[in-house]
């Protein structure tokens, strides 16, 4: 499971990741001590303190930029990069940095050139520099994972069962709420819903709930959302989908008629999720459905809103 297996690489010389940085404050939000989180992570008591103290004075878990960090390119500067170091037999790595720049207008030192080159597989002198690897680039796009070509339905996402342990309302906000979600993992999830106006503060604490867990995680006021609440909504109300008695958090939600197992993590550029959104909808009967087929948990019974039918859900 991914948190779980974040949490086993966690290593005391890394530097944490946003996603790491909110499990150590889910943890904290869940009344784990220091030491336990300390433990728990395998991190050092003082890295644990000082994100905690962070997220306590400002209410965000991003890290700040170290000064003198050499920044990774953007996608598009490291293709005219490519480009220029095989079009250009520069006499040394100085005199592509400039060539690069030139073209490129972006402002970078020549040790952030090298190091990019080397990650593109570029080797040896500047002035030698070729096609790095053709052959195998080719090969790796014909072998790459067929999954981001497959049918594109239900079975993509990877939708559980939670338990909202905790909310908190995000500083300097008034829509939007900070959960930390027991999905059946190692560490509780943090997630940010924009359920603030709509959901009392104290129906948000010790809930079940249905996630959808595989989206890419993404930064909402300086807070890593690890996964999203599903809710039936209308333009004036909203309710979260509620599993079946006896369901318990990391249980699949299932659709017998959509075999398949999920994403790990949904790629945005092939937009899964906004193909399989318009066909999710609550049934007349109030039942999360899509295409007809309920939201389902083996052996439990099937998720529903709580009087909101034939609505649709996000």
């Amino acid at each position: 499971m991914q948190s779980a297996d974040i949490c086993g690489r966690m290593g005391r010389s890394e530097e944490l990741s946003d996603f790491q940085r909110g499990t150590v404050v889910g943890c904290h939000m869940c009344k784990k001590s220091v030491r336990e989180i300390s433990a728990l992570l395998n991190l050092p008591r003082s890295t644990v303190s000082a994100v905690i103290l962070k997220w306590k004075r400002g209410g965000i878990t991003t890290a700040l930029p170290r000064s003198g960090r050499p920044h990774k390119l953007k996608e598009e500067d490291r293709q005219v990069l490519e480009k220029v170091a095989l079009e250009n037999c520069s006499p040394s790595v100085e005199a592509l940095t400039a060539e690069f720049q030139t073209a490129s207008g972006a402002s970078v030192s020549p040790r952030t050139v090298r190091r990019e080159l080397h990650e593109m597989g570029f080797r040896g002198r500047v002035s030698r520099y070729n096609k790095p690897k053709g052959g195998e680039k080719a090969e790796k796009k014909q072998a790459a994972p067929s999954q981001d070509n497959a049918k594109v339905d239900v079975s993509r996402l990877d939708l559980r069962v939670g338990r909202i342990i905790s909310t908190v309302q995000l500083p300097e906000t008034d829509g939007l709420y900070v959960e930390q979600v027991d999905v059946g993992e190692t560490c509780p999830r943090t997630v940010v819903s924009e359920l603030a106006k709509h959901i009392p503060l104290d129906q948000m604490q010790n809930r079940m709930a249905v996630l959808l867990c595989n989206l890419k995680p993404a930064k909402t006021r300086g807070v890593v959302s690890q996964a999203m609440v599903m809710c039936a909504r209308s333009p004036d109300k909203v309710e979260i989908l509620e599993p079946p008695s006896g369901a318990a958090p990391g249980d699949r939600v299932i659709f017998p008629s959509f075999p398949g197992e999920p994403d790990k993590e949904l790629n945005p550029k092939n937009k899964v999720w906004e193909q399989v959104l318009p066909d999710l909808r609550t049934s007349d009967q109030c039942v999360a459905t899509y295409k007809g087929a309920a939201f389902e948990v083996a052996c439990k019974g099937v998720c529903k809103a709580q009087t909101m039918s034939d609505s649709e859900i996000k």
